[in-house]
Parts: structure tokens; C-alpha cells; sequence
């Protein structure tokens, strides 16, 4: 898992079966202080988060288990939306 900042929405014409309906957004990685921490990237969005929310991450295959069905093409995931973190 890991931070992000939501930073705008993708808006994809056609995309793979299993993405139909789902939300993408670009999300900047931070660290616990919410500074830049790596490139940009595209999530695809299951907590209904938007421009400007603090959220969490899975990578990897975490990210595809992460939605119904399972095994979609994705690299990452948002699953959370962050209230606080201490450090």
C-alpha cells in the first residue's frame, strides 16, 4: 500500500472489458508528508474519491483483485481515502 494525491480524472472513449463504468483518476504518490514521492499515475477509483483527496493504494496484482471480476488490467488501485496520518 501506498499514498496519494488525487489530482484529476481520466477520460478514456473505450476501455477493457471488467473496466466498463469504472472511475480513473490521476493520482500523484506522496509520502506521509504528503510530498511528491514518483511520477504520476492512473488508478482506477473504488471508494468514490475526487480532486484533492488524501487516499491509499494497491499496486500490482492487489490492484486487480481489488474489482469485481477480478484479474482486470490495472496497476493501481485507490481503496481508501485518508483521514490522518501519524507518524
Amino acid at each position: 500500500m501506498y499514498l496519494g494525491m488525487v489530482v484529476g480524472t481520466v477520460v478514456a472513449e473505450r476501455k477493457c472489458e471488467g473496466l466498463g463504468g469504472q472511475k480513473l483518476l490521476l493520482v500523484q504518490p506522496v509520502d506521509h508528508r504528503r510530498q511528491p514521492n514518483g511520477r504520476l499515475e492512473v488508478a482506477v477509483d473504488t471508494v468514490r474519491a475526487g480532486r484533492g483527496d488524501f487516499v491509499f493504494l494497491v499496486g500490482s496484482r492487489e490492484a486487480a483483485l481489488a474489482l469485481e471480476p477480478s484479474f482486470v488490467p490495472v496497476d493501481a488501485a485507490v481503496v481508501g481515502i485518508v483521514d490522518q496520518v501519524r507518524a
